[in-house]
């Protein structure tokens, strides 16, 4: 009865809340690359990308800016894994590589360039130091977050608006679904496409600054731990929808913050425990599938 009268406090409603906003922010990243109709698998290297920069961006910079520097390094974690997923995008739409391996590449690339750069800067391979400066906390109580957590609740209802209410997410539902319809009533196929994957990227990476200086204070290895590729399912669980991907993602959320609070517990064994979330998006996966994925999506267009 005490675990679950635990469940009820603030304090764990406010880490589930923390545990959802990554999620959240990548997968809507995902939804707008995947509905132009390129895979982005590269979203896990994305969170990285932007993690490390605006934690690299932010200690460089605090001496000379204060507090300013944690919104530049928000803005160059933004930029960066915006100008990853602009690579991703030329190799998968321009050069028409294979969209899987350019992400798995990226992804591989993630891996290798943070122990370069922080060996190079602060001799390193693993972690950060410390920012003096992080994120604001906004709110009150336990509900005090920084602002890429309401930018993710937010980026919800703008994303609904913009794929149903504009003539740009019309124009993108249309790369998605039928390239060649949209191209033959005078749509750049190309430039949505790019314009949304840059858009994943941005996204993701702001999902990334959250972990590194929203959340902690400083870059840490593996400190995106697989979120990238449970975004990614939640955008499948999601059926490619900005309310479905809020859905899914509170759960894995929730399973998230689930796991953190069964950690020590007797409950279940630990290593079972911090397992829970990836079993349950493996599971999600199996039951979901790709049925309601854009009819485009993978397909380089020819036109």
């Amino acid at each position: 009865m005490d675990f679950f009268a635990q469940l009820l406090t603030t304090a764990f409603l406010a880490t589930f809340i923390r545990s959802t906003v990554p999620l959240l922010l990548t997968a809507l990243g995902g939804l707008y690359s995947e509905r132009s109709g390129v895979v982005n698998i590269a979203l896990e290297g994305l969170i990285i990308f932007g993690a490390l920069s605006g934690a690299v961006v932010t200690q460089q910079l605090d001496p000379y800016l204060g507090a300013a520097s944690p919104w530049v390094g928000w803005l160059a974690g933004a930029v960066v894994a915006g100008f990853i997923a602009w690579i991703h995008a030329l190799l998968s739409i321009k050069y028409r590589a294979d969209q899987i391996i350019s992400g798995t590449a990226i992804n591989l690339l993630a891996t290798g360039v943070p122990p370069v750069v922080l060996t190079a800067l602060y001799n390193n391979s693993t972690d950060s130091p410390a920012v003096e400066h992080s994120l604001p906390i906004w709110g009150a109580g336990d509900f005090r977050f920084s602002p890429p957590a309401y930018l993710a609740f937010l980026a919800v209802a703008i994303s609904w608006y913009v794929l149903y209410r504009t003539p740009y997410g019309l124009r993108l539902r249309a790369t998605g679904e039928h390239p060649g319809a949209a191209a033959s009533m005078g749509v750049n196929v190309r430039r949505i496409r790019y314009s949304a994957v840059i858009l994943s990227g941005v996204l993701a990476g702001s999902a990334g600054v959250f972990l590194s200086i929203g959340n902690l204070t400083s870059y840490v290895r593996n400190i995106s731990a697989g979120l990238g590729f449970i975004a990614l399912a939640a955008l499948i669980f999601g059926q490619w929808r900005p309310l479905g991907v809020l859905g899914a993602t509170l759960l894995f959320g929730l399973l998230q913050a689930l796991s953190i609070q069964l950690d020590g517990s007797n409950l279940l064994p630990s290593s079972l425990v911090q397992a829970l979330p990836y079993l349950i998006t493996i599971l999600a996966l199996i039951f979901t599938g790709r049925g309601a994925a854009p009819r485009a999506v993978g397909k380089p267009y020819d036109g």
